[in-house]
């Protein structure tokens, strides 16, 4: 098959979350066994590093047609671990300090997927399927179903995070979105025009990235609103877990940690403990539990929970580590608890991954008391790691952290099914509690990091869709 992911970012030219690692790594498994042409196309962002400009090579120059606009587009392209990657060259448009959050982002990523579809065109690459990721390359879907009609390709649309749709007025159909007033019906909602809901309208299929995030969805509480919108769409809505790439994380082998360690000789995981320990400025003790979160700060990913409840927390016997950046309001409120307690709690507010690997390494506990969590990739991290991931049941998590039980031996994790504060604090006093029981912590960690979460069965599942459509 010729397969065409289509994204806003990919690790590791540019990304800012879950998207880029999935993007990253997604087409790389699927392009494993040589068998399917994969390509993937992204925006020439100004962000992306020398080095790897340096390896990309001009192949086309043209100009895109967008409504009343025409635009110069240059095409760029590169091939790494048997995949094509294409890069959408346009300095007024992708020559940003930010991937996202412009005034003009709804005609930013209107050119990149009118320049996607041209692209394909130009390098004699229709594909078999076209595979689009999130609203910024919804309209590559509502594309090929209103103006391309490329005869034999297929359209899969994956929603990422449902919470980001891509909304506008419906006065900017023609003069931004360069759509005529056929088109209106599909992409309209709540008096809106809605890209997530024109692009599961018209795709082929529709995948999220857990099957309980697929059924949370169809709800009003999860579905920021578009609840209508995904049951009408239920028919061909399916979940589908994500990955990590074990070559990036991986404790044996990899550089940039302290110390490797293995499932069968876990005792240099003391030596990433203390150089966190010492990163921090917290008392390096041994036999005290570190308890880390690695995460943009945004209330739906429970800090709501954890502000209720902080000062109880550092009354607890454990050292607590934060790596993120976000929200100015839990940004204040982390350097505030960093100062008040200098020796318990160790705040970092950045964005930085090798910083973020090292503390998966060191950390004894992963806290994730997301509100809502449509897969979420540091759990399985943190388990890749040992690192035991205490998480609430919701979405992705409760899809791949099952709670361990004492008496059988198996489960990866700790979990809490209600969203509370003090459920949220009974769930690390179990997690304690087992850390403290050298044997069943033990148990408990050779069974998270024997955890399968790579890439080779997501894959499959993807590819036995794209053969079905």
């Amino acid at each position: 098959m010729k397969i065409l992911y289509v994204a806003s970012e990919a690790n590791p030219y540019a990304g800012t979350g879950g998207l880029g690692d999935v993007m990253g790594s997604l087409p790389k498994a699927v392009a494993k066994d040589g068998k399917n042409d994969v390509r993937v196309i992204i925006p020439l962002y100004t962000t992306i590093r020398e080095e790897y400009r340096l390896q990309m090579k001009k192949i086309d120059e043209f100009h895109v047609q967008l409504a009343w606009r025409n635009q110069y587009c240059g095409l760029f392209s590169l091939t790494a671990d048997g995949v094509i990657y294409y890069f959408i060259d346009n300095e007024y448009y992708f020559k940003r300090n930010s991937l996202y959050g412009n005034y003009d982002d709804g005609e930013r990523y209107a050119f990149f997927c009118k320049a996607v579809m041209e692209a394909a065109i130009r390098q004699d690459f229709i594909p078999d399927i076209l595979h689009a990721n999130d609203w910024q390359a919804a309209l590559c879907v509502i594309y090929q179903k209103h103006k391309y009609r490329f005869p034999n390709t297929k359209t899969v649309y994956t929603i990422h995070n449902i919470e980001y749709q891509g909304i506008y007025g419906l006065d900017i159909l023609g003069d931004v979105f360069d759509l005529g007033s056929e088109a209106a019906q599909d992409v309209t909602y709540d008096g809106c025009m809605n890209l997530t809901k024109g692009a599961m309208v018209c795709a082929n299929y529709v995948t999220t990235v857990s099957e309980s995030y697929a059924e949370e969805i169809k709800t009003e509480y999860f579905s920021c609103g578009l609840h209508y919108a995904v049951r009408e769409c239920a028919h061909k809505l399916r979940g589908i877990v994500n990955g990590i790439d074990y070559t990036v994380y991986d404790p044996v082998n990899n550089g940039d940690i302290p110390a490797n360690f293995s499932v069968e000789n876990m005792e240099n995981k003391q030596i990433c403990k203390k150089e966190i320990q010492k990163f921090f400025g917290l008392p390096q003790l041994s036999d005290t539990p570190v308890v880390a979160m690695i995460s943009r700060l945004a209330s739906h990913k429970g800090f709501d929970l954890l502000r209720r409840v902080f000062e109880e927390m550092m009354k607890k016997d454990f050292q607590f580590v934060l790596l993120g950046t976000g929200e100015n309001e839990l940004e204040s409120f982390f350097e505030w608890a960093s100062k008040k307690y200098p020796e318990k709690c160790g705040v970092l507010l950045a964005y930085n991954k090798k910083i973020a690997k090292e503390i998966y390494a060191g950390a004894d506990i992963f806290l994730m008391p997301s509100k809502s969590e449509p897969c979420g990739l540091a759990q399985m991290m943190a388990c890749r790691y040992g690192t035991i991931p205490v998480v609430h049941e919701v979405g992705g998590l409760r899809d791949t952290v099952r709670a361990f039980n004492p008496q059988t031996g198996e489960g990866n994790g700790v979990t809490f099914k209600t969203y509370d504060p003090y459920d949220m604090l009974d769930a690390l006093d179990r997690a304690m509690a087992l850390y403290s029981d050298r044997q069943q912590w033990n148990r408990l960690r050779k069974n998270a990091m024997q955890s399968d979460f790579s890439w080779q069965r997501s894959a499959k599942n993807y590819l036995n869709l794209y053969c079905s459509l």
